[in-house]
């Protein structure tokens, strides 16, 4: 047996084989064959045995994911069918008897390259779709194995340098019963997908991959953030027990699912949840959730070829607040840039895209794109309690400017006879240092602050929270977060406004009894956080906490701090 060290990323104890999802070798040498036909039936049977994966993992991804995922592996098995791609690959074998892996190679390798100097988005998606596919059916040429989340049909715990969010879209928690990545970290897309999908995480653990070999029995420990390799028999005991003590424990948050948030002196707090689809809200609702703190509505904008249709927002938009009711439910617009692209847009590459082009910069200057989503946004607004929350303010200005463009939608539909909500509030994310420093002139325009902690760690911190080796600075307890938290919410309690928090230190144990004590009206977190957070909260006096978070913010460093609420706490 051997220890491995990472970042408890999702909660939880998983027991299972390991299953690598590695990325295979798909190098070949180029030869001649004598018998062009033989090559053909090779190819002709990796095409057939990718088509009847294809096929299967369309059908999970529609039960799973609903039918707009499934339609991607349509695509794919339109191209492995596609004349004018398979003959030009037979007629390479037999024209020039050569292999078949070397043939497939060139035709699509032609293909890709065409496709992609063109001045289509439409080509360009082709050209990814033809990638992928050939890629799988290499594979089968090559007899190595292709790793398919999709396709797994027993109980393993994945084992990946990192999970993209395609991979993780096609996981089945019924079979993958947890995972385990070399690199990312609590925020990173891996680690939010794990929590939403409610199985155990350890990420950042540097060398899972080389350190595990397929088949074995691995534990994942997603509280204490380790990974159990070839465990002996007691340990699997141990962590056997472990295991269904967290299943009672979730029983009993579970029993706290309708009530409501209140410390032991009286005070209620907000807890609401992040989402990112309208299938979320189901685990809003089974978690307890009193609402929505942020929808992500950059989903509804990835993974397609197009700009999302103003009639399509609008009914997504609309399924989320009729399912929540009277809750409320905060809406972040567009917030692409940094680590999240759209192939479509054809953004400009940039050295540091963190700190660029990105949000409510790129939806001022590409206001055709803005106005669409407003407008399904206020068209929306009737079916329930929507505030709308703009990303990235750095400035007054920008907000002002975006708060009139939102204005001016409104007056159009009024105009044109549509229903819109009189009741709208318009807030903002603070997540720049500038704006949590000005939070005082801030809150005078605006209805709500929501604090970013993601980005405003990595930004007021100047360390990228994607990099393994300043990862140690993303210190979401240091005296500086702190302090700039505590401003926001000064400054809007001065105005007799409400600020909230949509970052990842929302739901985070040790920072719960500080934001109580400096006066955090909502706190937003994956849906799986909530039941935890209320149990907690529910047994803390928030007269105390203040008297913790003011001590707090008098230390020098995020150890100590930490240090404190362990001590006062008893975590």
């Amino acid at each position: 047996m051997s220890m491995i060290n990472g970042i408890a990323a999702s909660n939880g104890i998983a027991i299972a084989k390991a299953y690598h999802l590695a990325v295979p070798d798909l190098s070949f040498d180029k030869t001649t064959v004598a018998n062009a036909e033989e090559e053909i039936s090779r190819l002709d049977a990796a095409l057939e045995i990718s088509k009847k994966e294809l096929e299967k993992i369309r059908e999970n991804a529609r039960v799973s994911l609903g039918d707009e995922h499934a339609e991607i592996f349509s695509a794919h098995l339109l191209v492995l069918a596609d004349p004018e791609l398979i003959n030009p690959v037979k007629d390479n074998i037999r024209n020039n008897n050569i292999n078949a892996e070397a043939a497939l190679d060139e035709t699509a390798t032609m293909f890709i390259d065409m496709f992609r100097s063109m001045d289509n988005e439409y080509m360009k998606e082709r050209a990814a779709d033809i990638q992928d596919v050939t890629k799988r059916v290499m594979a089968h040429l090559l007899q190595v194995s292709f790793p398919d989340p999709a396709l797994i049909d027993e109980e393993v715990i994945i084992i990946a340098e990192d999970l993209t969010p395609s991979d993780t879209a096609q996981l089945n928690k019924q079979f993958v019963k947890g995972f385990t990545t070399d690199i990312g970290g609590r925020t990173s897309h891996s680690a939010i997908m794990a929590r939403s999908l409610e199985i155990p995480a350890v990420v950042g653990t540097k060398s899972i991959t080389s350190s595990a070999a397929n088949d074995v029995m691995i534990i994942v420990d997603g509280m204490e953030g380790t990974v159990i390799i070839d465990p002996t028999e007691d340990e699997l005991a141990t962590y056997k027990a472990k295991q269904e003590a967290f299943e009672q424990q979730k029983q009993e948050w579970a029993k706290l699912k309708n009530e409501p948030t209140i410390t032991t002196d009286g005070v209620h707090v907000e807890l609401v949840a992040n989402i990112g689809t309208p299938e979320d809200v189901t685990g809003v609702q089974n978690n307890g959730g009193e609402g929505v703190g942020l929808y992500r509505t950059e989903f509804l904008y990835m993974g397609k070829s197009e700009l999302p249709s103003e009639d399509e927002q609008f009914e997504s938009y609309k399924a989320v607040l009729e399912n929540m009711g009277d809750k409320p439910v905060v809406v972040r617009t567009l917030d692409i840039g940094g680590d999240k692209e759209l192939s479509y847009l054809q953004l400009p590459k940039e050295m540091n895209p963190f700190l660029g082009y990105r949000a409510i910069r790129l939806c001022l200057e590409r206001d055709d794109i803005f106005r669409v989503q407003l407008r399904a946004l206020l068209r929306a607004s009737v079916y329930g309690n929507l505030k709308i929350m703009f990303p990235m303010i750095a400035t007054l200005e920008e907000f002002r400017q975006a708060k009139a463009i939102l204005l001016e939608e409104k007056d159009k539909l009024v105009a044109d006879g549509v229903s819109v909500s009189d009741s709208i509030e318009i807030g903002i994310m603070v997540e720049i240092p500038s704006t949590a420093v000005a939070a005082k002139q801030f809150a005078k325009e605006v209805d709500f602050f929501s604090v970013g902690t993601n980005d405003l760690i990595q930004y007021t911190m100047a360390a990228d929270r994607m990099n393994e080796r300043v990862s140690y600075l993303y210190q979401p307890y240091h005296p500086a977060i702190l302090n700039l938290v505590h401003n926001v919410i000064e400054a809007a309690h001065a105005e007799g406004k409400w600020a909230g928090m949509c970052g990842e230190m929302a739901g985070d144990a040790i920072a719960i009894p500080l934001l109580l004590g400096l006066g955090l009206d909502e706190f937003s977190m994956s849906a799986t956080s909530i039941l935890p957070a209320r149990t907690q909260i529910t047994k803390l006096s928030k007269a105390d906490m203040q008297e913790l978070s003011q001590q707090a913010l008098t230390l020098s460093t995020a150890d100590e701090v930490e240090q404190l609420v362990r001590q006062k706490t008893g975590q």
